[in-house]
């Protein structure tokens, strides 16, 4: 590549090239025919080496591939390239919904299902769990297309790019939706953990942001549908106080950039995501981390957490703990079974932050703690492998090599978890 091509954040340099950006999916299947090494680069929303190539890299943001709702099958397949945001805007024109949506709008599908990006709230499983199909080309230059009943569809969403370049999702859908998102400050920890499963089934989806000091969590957010009758049980936050206007998860960020606060209802799409599409997602220069436990585990993981305040805060932007209900994908962070999700948002300081990361790991091995594919962490865990944290995962790595026994989709990341 002639000019360095940088994630989102400004996070990672992409190693790899030519960078292609191909508009048809004839196009994409010539250049993995043609190629010794590819893989593909989305919105580039990750942290680290996931996209990067010893070859091509093949971007889908141009890719001309029509939006297709399926009324009867309640459905939409649409090209791997388009960002939420913008799929999102589509559907509820046409009177359509997804169950979720994650906290920034502005990443692309393919590359959020193949990592197992989520949403919040205790009934909504993560984005890949509604994946329906996908087309997806091969390392042979071969288009094939998984649908609903396929064997290979659950091994396949989850793919971290590791059986070819997704040119094609369906989604499951469901009629159009309003939600009411509220604030709430200062919840006092006793509270937040003592009564942590009526807090987070109070609302369709529930938030709370966190530094790790002091005696009370920083702020909750509460995101309510409107067709489910009822605002939440306020009572079970006792002790917060309703935020007087709008606010940023990241202290000292303008509130302007996130989705309309205060209960006002909305479209589902410009409340469920923290953040509007039209603007900068986040902090922006920032570092990533996430782990999955066990529903079960939370309470427990979160005051693991609370015990390494003094090495966490310093480094920190903010912290976010949510849920996921669980799904049946092979290297999905949710398998099979419920999940609360803690995140770091992490000040631009890498080399501190990765030497964190395996302090915090050993801190949740004893929960089972998936770290999200997308982001930065250090290993399964202190004594743990991936085998143990994925009971598909020796199945996983099969499928790969017998579906790609010349490494054309391997790199760095891949053969550094195993996959490869």
């Amino acid at each position: 590549m002639t000019d360095a091509l940088t994630t989102w954040a400004g996070s990672h340099t992409f190693r790899g090239g030519p960078l292609v950006h191909p508009t048809s999916v004839t196009e994409v299947a010539e250049l993995v025919a043609g190629a010794q090494h590819v893989r593909a680069i989305g919105s580039r929303h990750s942290f680290h080496d996931l996209a990067d190539s010893p070859g091509t890299l093949v971007a889908l943001d141009r890719l001309e591939v029509p939006t297709v709702v399926d009324p009867d099958a309640r459905t939409v397949t649409v090209g791997a390239g388009v960002r939420y945001g913008e799929l999102a805007r589509d559907l509820h024109a046409a009177g359509w919904a997804l169950h979720t949506m994650a906290s920034l709008p502005h990443i692309a599908v393919a590359g959020t299902v193949a990592t197992a990006t989520h949403g919040s709230g205790d009934a909504s499983p993560n984005l890949s769990a509604v994946v329906r199909g996908l087309e997806v080309v091969g390392a042979g230059g071969e288009v094939r297309v998984l649908g609903p009943d396929d064997p290979e569809l659950a091994a396949s969403v989850v793919g971290l790019g590791a059986l070819g370049v997704v040119t094609r999702v369906t989604f499951a859908i469901q009629p159009t939706y309003d939600v009411a998102q509220e604030v709430w400050l200062d919840l006092p920890w006793d509270v937040a953990l003592g009564r942590f499963d009526a807090i987070m089934g109070s609302a369709y989806s529930v938030s709370l942001f966190t530094d790790w000091t002091g005696d009370a969590v920083g702020q909750v957010w509460r995101k309510h549908r409107v067709d489910a009758g009822t605002l939440g049980d306020d009572a079970v936050l006792a002790g917060a106080r309703p935020a007087e206007g709008p606010v940023h998860p990241v202290p000292g960020q303008d509130p302007a950039a996130c989705t309309q606060q205060g209960g006002v209802p909305g479209p589902w799409h410009e409340r469920l995501p923290h953040f509007r599409l039209e603007f900068t997602p986040s902090a922006g220069a920032e570092l990533q981390s996430e782990w999955l436990v066990p529903r079960a585990h939370a309470v427990a993981a979160i005051e693991a957490l609370r015990g390494l305040s003094d090495q966490v805060s310093p480094l920190l932007m903010i912290s976010e703990i949510r849920s996921i209900a669980g799904d049946d994908l092979w290297l999905s962070t949710a398998h099979g079974g419920d999940r609360v999700g803690l995140h770091f948002t992490w000040q631009p300081r890498r080399a501190e932050v990765e030497a964190v990361l395996p302090v915090i790991e050993a801190a949740l091995a004893p929960f089972d703690a998936r770290p999200h594919w997308g982001k930065l962490f250090a290993g399964p865990g202190a004594g743990r492998t991936w085998q143990d944290l994925y009971p598909r995962w020796d199945d996983a790595r099969a499928l790969i090599e017998r579906c790609d026994p010349a490494g054309v989709f391997a790199n760095d990341y891949l053969r550094r978890v195993g996959l490869h």
